[in-house]
């Protein structure tokens, strides 16, 4: 068995679950941070440790837009940019700042599902629009826009999660005009966006900041730590001062100063690159493990496609199957993962399920899908 690790809703010893969406022990870099924190320490100045410019320090600002610049292919001005504590700190952010209680936000039919209840404690109306092979169906948008005017659309355009999938560069494009011309926001999650193993995605919603209508969020919790509690908001300058302007913000300083003071050394000195190259490489072995286990077993009774990046693969079953119903099942077995339902926002995709690779090697994934494939028969 793998190295375990403590995080809330840590499987009991012995159990594989495919349910958890987070790296496994073995690959949380600690001798790196433990040298960017030397590194920092080693020369900190007092003022160092004060709350910080609302922004974010500038120096790693700029460290971060040469990373992102590198990592996406395109320039990234530090003037785009604002720290943040992770994603789902950012959400809570976006959804006071870009929207009303009663506003409606459109999501993607599946989503993140922990990203409901940040709406939803904002009083945002949920509204789904599906997805396909290619990402967010755009004739679905175009008709949920003749009857509603959202405050902004939550995508997850690289490496869905839950289903794996990217939206094409062509379906961006359209996105983003359609943002234009119906002058809503697209909040972009893009924590997957530099997690690929086999092809480059299309270009980062990131890159298309300029526009005034896009506002990509980053996160170093699945390219460095989760317990670095770190992220990036990358928006327009006209953006970045309604973001600035949050009371959270003017009470607070900048968001995890210290973190990101350390993260700066890791990106300068080139340990932060070389650490996800080698995430590339073990990912990319899970992933094909993973898809083996899944034709040796699954083959007949469920249909997926590979991921070729992030953390997730997205089964459908026959319309008969209800996977939530078969979970208790599951842990009598040591096995564990996410039933379809709870990346609906109307309670439907009853007969899907989403398997993690990231949190298990991959002769654990082989066991786990070996002991799930009974709960089916």
């Amino acid at each position: 068995m793998s190295q375990t690790v403590a995080f809330d809703g840590a499987p009991p010893p012995g159990t594989i679950n495919f349910g958890i969406g987070q790296p496994s022990a073995d690959l949380l870099p600690v001798e790196l941070v433990r040298e960017a924190s030397a590194a920092f320490f080693d020369e900190a100045q007092p003022f160092e440790l004060n709350y910080g410019v609302v922004h974010g320090d500038k120096g790693f600002l700029q460290s971060l837009a040469g990373f992102l610049s590198r990592g996406y292919g395109s320039e990234t001005s530090s003037e785009e940019l604002f720290v943040s504590g992770g994603n789902s700190q950012a959400l809570d952010m976006v959804s006071v700042v870009f929207a009303d209680p009663g506003d409606t936000v459109f999501v993607e039919e599946p989503s993140y599902f922990l990203a409901f209840q940040i709406f939803r404690d904002h009083g945002l109306n949920i509204v789904g629009i599906p997805v396909d092979d290619n990402g967010l169906c755009v004739e679905s948008l175009k008709k949920a826009l003749q009857t509603h005017s959202p405050a902004f659309l939550y995508t997850i355009p690289s490496y869905h999660n839950p289903s794996g999938q990217c939206t094409t560069e062509s379906r961006r494009a359209e996105i983003v005009e359609l943002a234009q011309q119906h002058d809503f926001l697209i909040v972009a999650d893009e924590v997957y966006q530099l997690l690929y193993y086999f092809e480059n995605p299309p270009a980062a919603y990131g890159s298309m900041a300029a526009s005034d209508h896009v506002v990509s969020l980053g996160s170093f919790a699945k390219i460095l730590a989760p317990g670095m509690r770190l992220g990036w908001i990358q928006s327009s300058p006209r953006l970045r001062v309604r973001l600035a302007a949050s009371g959270f913000i003017n009470s607070g300083g900048s968001i995890n100063h210290i973190s990101s003071l350390i993260t700066r050394k890791a990106i300068d000195n080139g340990s932060l690159e070389s650490h996800i190259d080698a995430l590339k490489v073990a990912y990319r072995s899970r992933v094909e493990a993973m898809d083996e286990a899944l034709r040796e077993h699954f083959d007949g009774i469920a249909v997926w496609t590979r991921p070729n990046g992030g953390y997730f693969f997205w089964l459908r079953f026959d319309e008969s199957v209800e996977t939530a119903l078969l979970l208790d099942e599951a842990r009598k077995v040591e096995a564990g993962f996410q039933a379809g339902n709870v990346f609906s926002s109307t309670g439907g995709l009853r007969n899907f399920m989403r398997l993690s690779f990231a949190h298990y090697n991959e002769h654990d994934i082989r066991e786990g899908v070996a002991r799930i494939r009974p709960l089916f028969d």
